[in-house]
């Protein structure tokens, strides 16, 4: 006789084994279950690719957004204040800055030599009981034991201090003044009863003034930053001039062409980046019969209209004249901005996608010579552009009207596929009820079955004897 056991526990499906029909009821039950899925499956595919979708968008909002703001930028007017630029032949040997007006020109400045410090080397002995060190009247105390470096870093934390205080590998104590320039014969002046330092024969080295000609006019400094040698600029002097004079060339008032270049080259890196995303988008296709999460999401925004759209109004912002400028600074391209000339085998893909590049000399020259109409056209542009990415990226805008849209949608399908879950889940839990009892019945038949065919023979054997 088959035997039949049926076990279940709360919240888990009825099982059954030991199938009285001979039927392997559980793969019955699994192809029944399979095609009442099939609904679920298609509705998980569509919230996948919704959940996409969505995705896809906000990352494309976020990109537009920072694209407009980099725009937006172009109408700062700090961009274009007026400020004056100074330029070193040899900024390693004389730096350069302005501060203040200053008259244009060149220069030329020579120099000869650096303003130092004075120095003295001193011998040290660790004091075998506590010393005393003056120094320029300042005093301070060598205790017993101590090091060279100990004694050094009390020298150079002392504000009052007059010298800076360094110890060498070998143990010398070298001491030079705070201040370059000129000191003459008198400088650094050691007293140490104790003997601790010992000063080095032949080693002390008088501070001296820089030496250097402006235009043929000598000069000279106590310290290397001259602030008079040029009215209005700071001359830095670093090395000597022994190759020939550093030219020092003071431009006019004017706009940063440096400035306007960084703000140019920054927005043109964000905008083709952006463009690149908006064309992975609009190229990639759906994959068919797609199976995970992320392959749903692969193409869901393939061939978009309004992507197309707003690509094509990004490449007419760069190139259509804007109302009211003359012809010669009237859009970006008059100030270099361009997707570059097409070269003898043709138009470049980064062209034909709509990159930009940019004419570094082009722009410098527009910003010297019409630093007005450069402003002017680039805030007009920066605005019309504004206009056409802010109507589909900004909050409010198409791009999170459809975003919201997704989102209704998929807590709406998240709500589908959670209800026909559970409606599943009793569907099958009743098939393998129905199952179970179906097998119960046929096993008492069959258990019936035997004991009458028993019986039968039994009953034909007695007759039998």
């Amino acid at each position: 006789m088959s035997s039949l056991s049926v076990g279940s526990s709360p919240g888990s499906p009825i099982t059954v084994s030991g199938l009285a029909s001979g039927l392997d009821t559980s793969s019955i039950i699994s192809a029944l279950m399979a095609v009442e899925r099939e609904p679920l499956t298609r509705l998980t595919g569509e919230q996948q690719k919704l959940e996409g979708g969505k995705q896809q968008l906000q990352s494309l909002q976020s990109s537009l957004q920072q694209l407009a703001f980099s725009a937006s930028e172009f109408s700062l007017p700090s961009l274009f204040e007026s400020s004056q630029t100074v330029t070193s032949s040899d900024p390693t040997r004389v730096g350069v800055a302005t501060t203040s007006g200053a008259g244009i020109g060149g220069h030329e400045v020579e120099v000869t030599q650096l303003a130092n410090s004075a120095q003295r080397s001193f011998a040290f002995t660790s004091p075998a009981a506590e010393d005393t060190v003056q120094i320029d009247g300042n005093s301070y105390t060598v205790k017993a034991g101590a090091s060279a470096k100990e004694l050094a870093s009390a020298i150079n934390s002392d504000s009052k201090g007059t010298v800076y205080a360094a110890v060498l590998e070998s143990g010398t104590l070298v001491l030079s003044t705070r201040a370059t320039g000129n000191t003459g014969a008198e400088f650094i002046k050691v007293s140490d009863p104790g003997g601790a330092l010992v000063e080095k024969e032949g080693t002390a080295k008088e501070g001296k003034n820089a030496e250097f000609t402006v235009d043929g006019v000598k000069g000279s400094s106590a310290s290397n930053i001259l602030t008079e040698a040029i009215p209005g600029v700071t001359l830095t002097l670093s090395g000597l001039t022994s190759t020939g004079p550093v030219t020092v060339d003071v431009q006019p008032p004017g706009a940063s062409v440096s400035a306007v270049e960084t703000q140019v080259q920054a927005f043109i890196k964000l905008y083709n980046s952006t463009v690149s995303q908006i064309q992975k988008e609009l190229t990639t296709k759906p994959i068919a019969k797609a199976k995970s999460a992320s392959e749903y999401a692969t193409g869901s925004l393939f061939g978009d209209y309004e992507l197309e759209s707003l690509l094509a109004k990004l490449r007419q912002a760069m190139y259509e004249p804007i109302a009211g400028l003359p012809a010669e600074m009237g859009s970006p391209v008059d100030v270099g901005i361009d997707t570059g000339a097409a070269s003898a085998g043709g138009a470049s893909q980064s062209s034909i996608e709509g990159q930009l590049t940019l004419n570094s000399n082009k722009l410098a020259e527009a910003v010297h010579n019409n630093p007005a109409g450069v402003q002017k056209m680039l805030q007009g542009w920066s605005q019309s552009l504004q206009s056409a990415v802010n109507s589909v990226a900004e909050p409010g805008g198409s791009l999170e009207a459809r975003i919201n849209g997704d989102s209704s949608q998929v807590i709406a399908l998240n709500t589908q596929i959670a209800n026909m879950n559970s409606m599943l889940a009793l569907r099958e839990k009743a098939l393998q009820t129905t199952y179970s009892q179906l097998e119960a019945v046929l096993s008492r038949n069959s258990s019936q079955s035997a004991w009458l065919t028993s019986q039968a023979e039994s009953l034909t054997k007695s007759g039998l004897g």
